[in-house]
């Protein structure tokens, strides 16, 4: 590519939303459209907390992907109030929409959220899952039926899991962005800093290490992080984060028989801080209670939520 700063007048540069309701795969998607793991992921719905802004740069366009929270219509704590506002916020500020729903699938949940979706902007309907349709034929009708529902600047079926077609929807998308030069540099992937990260792994791992004992009321904060170098000249980081939980019930299921599973959390955390930081990591993970903190607007100014 070349210098920022000479760039072809014909170059794009945009932000792009990527909307819908819990778990239809939006962080998988920006994680495969980017080629690295920066969104959390897991099966269970409502990963995805913070707005995660990924940056996809090429010849011709810098596409800002803004991965969102999915809209919450069932629990109406502070917690998901200020997870929706991020979503509408985000939606206010775009270039470029990514409607993404189940292929197939278009229930209660989907139509609140393309209800949302400002008339301003272009949206590209993407129909995400599509390798799980056995019968592909069996689609055109959802596909007329969605046409229906507004005008789509295009309908994208693809597989977010597979990486299948995704340069499809990149070639749908890239025409809509403005004229402008880059706002990153080249070999930048995200505006988010290292302490943010390493508090999404941790939350990732617990997701992952809890399954259906995940209590929901529960965030992680970092405490502490410093940057060192060791004897041996490698970086080091030092980092010390807080789970925390809404009862005690809870802290004594994140840690475990003896401390297992929390043990577990920390190990596999420091593992992909590493490989994302390319340093040694020194990790200490431990748990804390506060009864309602997901309704105490305070904490959650503390805890990074808008």
């Amino acid at each position: 590519m070349n210098e920022i700063n000479s760039v072809s007048p014909d170059y794009r540069c945009g932000f792009v939303a990527i909307v819908g309701r819990p778990n239809v795969g939006k962080s998988t998607l920006l994680n495969h459209l980017i080629g690295m793991k920066l969104s959390i992921t897991s099966r269970k719905a409502q990963t995805t907390r913070h707005r995660i802004t990924g940056v996809l740069t090429t010849e011709s366009a810098q596409f800002v992907f803004v991965d969102t929270p999915g809209f919450q219509n069932k629990y109406r704590n502070a917690l998901n109030q200020a997870m929706n506002r991020n979503v509408t916020s985000t939606l206010a500020d775009v270039d470029v929409i990514l409607f993404v729903v189940e292929a197939g699938r278009f229930g209660q949940d989907d139509e609140a959220v393309l209800r949302l979706l400002p008339q301003d902007r272009p949206v590209i309907l993407v129909l995400n899952k599509m390798d799980a349709v056995a019968d592909k034929a069996a689609l055109l009708p959802f596909i007329e039926q969605m046409a229906q529902k507004r005008d789509f600047a295009a309908i994208v079926p693809l597989s977010a899991l597979r990486a299948l077609k995704l340069d499809v929807l990149q070639q749908a998308v890239e025409p809509l962005l403005p004229l402008s030069a880059p706002f990153y540099e080249e070999d930048q992937v995200t505006d988010r800093n290292e302490r943010f990260l390493a508090a999404e792994i941790i939350r990732e791992k617990i997701f992952r290490t809890m399954g259906d004992e995940l209590p929901y009321a529960m965030t992680v904060e970092i405490e502490k992080f410093d940057e060192e170098m060791a004897k041996n000249g490698q970086e080091l980081r030092r980092i010390f984060a807080a789970v925390w939980v809404d009862r005690d019930s809870q802290k004594a299921m994140l840690i475990g028989r003896n401390g297992e599973k929390l043990k577990r959390i920390a190990s596999d955390a420091r593992k992909d801080m590493e490989q994302m930081f390319d340093a040694k990591v020194y990790l200490e993970v431990w748990v804390k209670v506060k009864s309602g903190w997901a309704d105490d607007t305070r904490l959650l100014r503390q805890f990074g939520f808008e």
